[in-house]
């Protein structure tokens, strides 16, 4: 158990931020997460964290998952004091961090996330990591399940894809999962490419469109360059920034104001 001082990390927020889906409050500042084949528990107290693993595990990896070698202060500091909309965006999501996710993992969240709420996008993909991820036991003796492997997801029946809720997103999952094993698309290799690059491979995957690569790029790829379009963005664009959102001004962090933006379109009237 370590408990470690962060500020700018508010584990709340980034829950619900839309980002990762396999994260969730389990009682009132008590969370649980699975990444990839990990599980782990934390509280938070204001801006004391309580991690429930050991300095070691911390530290070759929750450390790097939650970004924390990088200062969000200085992200919103830069953010222009006139533009009274992203300076509140801000201020409400202000422990909102990028988290360091796995590729594969984003690359299959967010084709499921097409056309589909938050809620029901956590149901689909525990749905497939029940039925097609190895199950594990966590040190208290409860089980959870790893996200599937390609090879899994490649070789499952449509129609048993369906039963988990893919709806028409099942055959963008199949149809992927057979590029990433056959080496159409090499992932590991997308995280060495530009954005711009990155995401013209992205975009060459079936079912994968504008939005869906850039959520990829910046929370699977960490290109903070990338900035997701969807229907809150496009009504905080079209209310706000008529002549589009100032990327110049906030270079190689627009992906960090897209999350203050989206958080705040999602829960401000909530």
């Amino acid at each position: 158990m370590l408990t470690k001082p962060l500020p700018h990390l508010n584990l709340h927020q980034i829950t619900n931020s839309g980002q990762c889906f396999r994260m969730k409050e389990t009682s009132p500042n008590h969370f649980s997460i699975i990444a990839k084949d990990r599980y782990l528990e934390l509280s938070q107290t204001g801006n004391s964290v309580c991690f429930d693993c050991t300095e070691e595990e911390f530290e070759t990896f929750w450390k790097n998952y939650f970004d924390l070698d990088q200062d969000y202060g200085k992200y919103i500091q830069a953010i222009n004091t006139n533009d009274k909309y992203l300076t509140a965006a801000a201020a409400h999501g202000s422990g909102i961090r990028i988290l360091r996710q796995d590729v594969w993992e984003m690359l299959i969240s967010f084709l499921i996330s097409q056309q589909n709420n938050i809620v029901r996008i956590r149901r689909c993909i525990e749905n497939i990591s029940r039925e097609y991820g190895e199950k594990k036991i966590t040190k208290t003796g409860e089980e959870y399940y790893a996200f599937p492997a390609p090879e899994t997801l490649a070789f499952a029946e449509e129609e048993a894809l369906l039963k988990c809720n893919l709806g028409y997103r099942a055959k963008y999952v199949k149809g992927t999962a057979k590029s990433v094993l056959s080496g159409e698309i090499q992932l590991e290799k997308l995280g060495e490419m530009s954005y711009k690059k990155a995401k013209e491979e992205l975009l060459k995957l079936y079912g994968v469109g504008e939005k869906v690569a850039d959520c990829i790029c910046l929370f699977g790829l960490h290109k903070m360059e990338a900035f997701p379009i969807d229907t809150h963005i496009r009504q905080a664009l079209d209310a706000h920034y008529k002549r589009g959102f100032p990327n110049r001004r906030y270079k190689g962090m627009q992906g960090i104001m897209q999350q203050y933006i989206f958080y705040y379109e999602l829960t401000q009237h909530t």
